[in-house]
């Protein structure tokens, strides 16, 4: 009986609602005006200063390209808008010649959003033109060092494609400023760079954390055999992965961060 009478006046009011003309003059006047949230924004995966002029900052968004700041971070100007894709993982500025720009496209944090990229660009002029440089099959490109000594020299770690396994991942290098690329590091196919970091009083010195992940429209794996932390002393010719005897743990390693 209460099932009938909720439907009775459900379906009545329904009707009462259609029934009734909608004077549009009414709203003729009516003010729009935003409220908020005035702070909103997305992720923000990279940032770099010009040492030599603090004031010069540049940061790549997730999916919102790359900005530049003058002043210090008072006011901000997107600088990458014409390019094919607006999804940055990584930005590095060549400190020995600030107007040079290396930024990795595709984020580096395989969440449930992330966003892919279509490679490595590179610009001459600090920032008003790019020009692509390859790499575009990594998908994920999450950490970028260049050689203090050399800037022609330049480690590029790759996360790669998240739903895909594939060979197209691992840490790559160049030494002739982009024009070609050989992959030093790789350990499995499901495995990308999660982080690279160069040692500052000897720059053949590098450690690279090694992240096994996966993604699929329905679950996320992450940690695995593939995963580990590396150590080279000869700029990346030879790497030695890091173990017991080194104190990390037994077992299996998730994602690890370098500093």
């Amino acid at each position: 009986m209460i099932r009938l009478f909720l439907l009775t006046l459900s379906v009545l009011t329904f009707d009462h609602l259609f029934a009734q003309t909608l004077d549009l003059t009414k709203l003729e006047k009516l003010k729009v005006r935003n409220i908020g949230p005035a702070n909103m924004s997305g992720r923000i995966n990279a940032i770099d200063v010009v040492t030599a002029n603090p004031k010069i900052i540049y940061v790549g968004a997730a999916s919102g390209g790359v900005w530049k700041s003058e002043n210090g971070g008072s006011a901000w100007t997107p600088i990458f808008d014409e390019q094919p894709t607006q999804n940055i993982g990584a930005l590095k500025i060549q400190q020995s010649n600030p107007n040079i720009i290396w930024v990795g496209t595709g984020e580096g944090n395989p969440r449930n959003s992330m966003n892919l990229g279509m490679g490595i660009f590179k610009s001459m002029d600090a920032g008003k033109t790019w020009q692509h440089f390859g790499l575009e099959a990594t998908k994920v490109i999450h950490r970028i060092l260049i050689d203090p000594n050399n800037p022609d020299v330049v480690y590029v770690g790759a996360m790669g494609d998240p739903f895909t396994p594939n060979e197209n991942r691992g840490l790559y290098k160049t030494i002739d400023g982009g024009k070609n690329w050989d992959k030093i590091l790789f350990t499995y196919n499901q495995s990308g760079i999660a982080d690279l970091v160069m040692d500052r009083s000897n720059r053949n010195n590098l450690f690279a954390a090694v992240y096994e992940h996966r993604r699929t429209p329905y679950y996320f794996t992450s940690g695995g055999k593939g995963s580990g932390l590396y150590v080279s002393n000869d700029a990346g010719q030879t790497w030695t992965q890091q173990g017991l005897e080194s104190g990390l743990p037994a077992g299996d390693l998730g994602r690890i961060g370098l500093a």
